[in-house]
């Protein structure tokens, strides 16, 4: 018999049975297609021996004018900025206390119980102390995570023991960190759990704790972040890595209040007409009063006058000094946060409105055009707001061309910028689309693509539904209470977009699932990961791990995440394929593998780099196989190929359906297929 290539259509297709979908490929993990032909995903490496704490699902990079090119790390306990290899603490502070009377009491072990009056934190936050005495001082005056006792009291574990007994001194002062948040959604059932009122009398209903989710993009060389649901920070490039992000609208500078009718405020942020602006601190004059809120009006540069509540001109009978404490219209609380490209504005989705501090999830609020600090609107500048009607919140945004796509829980608009007097304006693009969670949208090569809770779409100009060979595969495996983890990013290198998922009955992301957008293919596998940003200013591609570290991908050809080299494992194996429609059987005697090994390297000990080439021959195929362990095999053939293997393989592999899969597990091995010939004929129609 002549010799028969073992072509198979590039990507991968599970969406009906293993048999119909003859000619292509069923199973895989850890690899890609190159022009149609698969082969072995890169390598990645750590970045760096160091850690940071909690579980990462936000990441961001940048230069600043200084050329440091930092990442943004936001992780369910803290936020840091890498650079270097090195994480920076810059973690805002939610408050800072002073404690009573020797507030800290040893047992004779490392574990403190820390009396503190309502001090708000949560069981993984963190809080400094300072200004201890006594003789655990040297102990006692540092950063410690926090488990909750009750509402006025909470445990640390200190560096060596702390005698049984109160001790701490008078003047114990306690910086509390931003809270931290759950590292998964936890779901919650009955009494207590959802909304006030909701479910029977005496049962409650059901709702999720959501995890910790970070918004973070930059304003020029500084950064706007906040976690969702919650206020809106700002970093100070200039302030340097080690500078805790503080509230934007705690930024408004000193003033300086000359007596006069009305009275002339010098100040150092330039406001706009109409911010409203609460002062503190220094010596402020007479006719002004602290916390209250005033309105600037009559702006020349860095002076204005001030208009109070009832609109009448703010008069002084002493000159003075203070500090803005509050720049009352920015908002306090927020969903997501961007920056425009046009014109920079800050726009926030999902946030408080004007005067209340309660989070609207429907909103959409920007500041004034290139001003962070003005978020009043006035016909002397562009600040607005917009709300969205369809859906009940704003999920996800993501910036493209000339728009800003907003995704809500059942509709998707494109925010455009038009101008004054309407300034961002929305318009409805599609309704009934769903998306998966505030990072599962991601735009490539112009195009956004995203995940919705049972398929996948694009957008490039209008919404369509992205055909999936792997549909069923996804979502029949995907544990949708965890759907907020999920999050896509792109790998240019290689014309993919990739999302990350936790399968049925995992708290954590173990799975992925990989667009091909030049080849319109499909391939997924198994990796944990909990966010990812493509290479643009970085050498590669980089991803967070469950090892509280960042890693390079397409780096090398192992997995070093930890700091120790292991090999890749990945295979590839295909649908059912016969003679004819399968009368016969077919008997396979000899195989010309066709491998290229190119860029692998041999191993520490000499080994060339192999691959395992299989042939299964299957008695009769079936419906449901899931594996080809599932199905009764007459005869399997299994073959090493290394990289110098030139000849044939003899083989006697009978069967009347037949199976080809190849897999490597080998460090320092990269490898591409591509058409293997195999010698076969009829053996019979048993």
């Amino acid at each position: 018999m002549p010799l028969q290539k073992i072509l198979f259509k590039p990507g991968v297709n599970k969406e009906n049975t293993r048999y119909t979908t003859e000619g292509g490929w069923y199973e895989c993990d850890k690899i890609r297609f190159r022009q149609g032909n698969p082969e072995i995903l890169g390598g990645w490496q750590r970045i760096s021996a160091n850690t940071f704490n909690g579980t990462c699902r936000s990441l961001w990079n940048w230069t600043t004018l200084g050329n440091l090119n930092l990442v943004g790390v936001g992780t369910n306990t803290k936020f840091y900025i890498q650079n270097g290899g090195a994480y920076y603490d810059i973690t805002p502070l939610r408050v800072t206390t002073t404690l009573g009377t020797n507030p800290f009491t040893g047992n004779g072990t490392t574990t403190v119980t820390v009396t503190a009056t309502s001090h708000g934190a949560t069981t993984g936050s963190f809080v400094t102390f300072s200004g201890t005495t006594g003789t655990y001082a040297a102990t006692l005056n540092a950063e410690f995570q926090i488990t909750v006792v009750n509402a006025n009291s909470y445990t640390i574990t200190t560096a060596s023991v702390v005698a049984a007994g109160a001790t701490g001194g008078s003047a114990v002062s306690a910086a509390y960190q931003l809270n931290a948040g759950p590292a998964f959604a936890v779901p919650l059932t009955g009494w207590g759990a959802g909304a006030w009122g909701a479910g029977t009398w005496g049962n409650g209903t059901t709702s999720v704790t959501s995890l910790q989710l970070w918004s973070q993009i930059n304003y020029g060389e500084d950064l706007v972040f906040g976690p969702r649901g919650g206020g809106l920070y700002y970093w100070d490039a200039t302030a340097g890595l080690t500078t805790r992000g503080v509230l934007l609208n705690s930024l408004g500078g000193t003033v300086s209040f000359t007596n006069a009718s009305p009275t002339l405020v010098t100040s150092t942020v330039l406001y706009t007409e109409g911010a409203a602006l609460k002062f503190s601190g220094g010596s402020l004059p007479t006719g002004v009063t602290a916390g209250t809120t005033y309105y600037v009006y009559n702006v020349n540069g860095l002076t204005f006058n001030l208009l109070d509540a009832a609109g009448a001109e703010v008069n002084t009978s002493s000159s003075g000094t203070g500090a803005v404490s509050t720049i009352v219209d920015v908002p306090t609380v927020q969903n997501s946060i961007t920056v425009s490209d046009s014109s920079r504005f800050i726009i926030v989705f999902g946030c408080n409105d004007y005067g209340s501090a309660t989070l609207d999830p429907m909103l959409i609020r920007w500041s004034a055009q290139d001003d962070p600090y003005n978020w009043t609107p006035d016909p002397t500048n562009q600040a607005g707001f917009v709300r969205v009607s369809h859906g009940s919140e704003i999920v996800a945004t993501v910036q493209t061309r000339q728009e800003v796509l907003v995704f809500t829980d059942s509709a998707v608009y494109s925010l455009q910028y038009l101008g004054p007097p309407y300034v961002w304006a929305p318009q409805l693009l599609g309704d009934n689309i769903s998306i998966e969670g505030p990072n599962a949208a991601v735009i490539a090569s112009g195009i956004v693509y995203w995940m919705g809770v049972d398929k996948f779409y694009s957008y490039d100009g209008r919404v369509q539904t992205l055909n999936c060979d792997l549909r069923r595969h996804i979502f029949g495996d995907f544990n949708q209470a965890q759907a907020a983890q999920v999050f896509a990013g792109t790998n240019e290198g290689f014309n993919e977009v990739w999302w990350f998922y936790c399968s049925s009955g995992s708290n954590e992301i173990d799975r992925y699932v990989i667009y091909n957008y030049l080849e319109k293919i499909w391939y997924y596998g198994t990796m944990q990961r909990t966010a990812w940003l493509d290479s643009g200013l970085l050498d590669f591609p980089l991803a967070a791990t469950y090892s509280n570290n960042l890693v390079y991908h397409e780096n090398g050809l192992n997995n070093n995440e930890t700091g120790t080299t292991t090999a890749i494992d990945a295979y590839i194996s295909s649908s059912e394929f016969d003679i004819g429609d399968g009368h016969n059987f077919g008997f396979v005697w000899r195989v010309l593998p066709d491998l290229t090994f190119e860029n692998a390297e041999s191993t520490p000990t000499g080994t060339l780099p192999s691959v395992t080439m299989t042939l299964y021959g299957l008695a009769n195929s079936g419906s449901g196989v899931t594996s080809t362990a599932a199905q009764p095999v007459a005869k399997s053939s299994t073959y090493v190929i290394t990289e110098q293997f030139t000849g044939m393989i003899f083989t006697r592999m009978r069967g009347r359906q037949m199976i080809f899969k190849i897999s490597s597990n080998q460090i320092n091995t990269v490898w591409q297929l591509g058409a293997p010939r195999i010698d076969i004929r009829p053996d019979g129609r048993r």
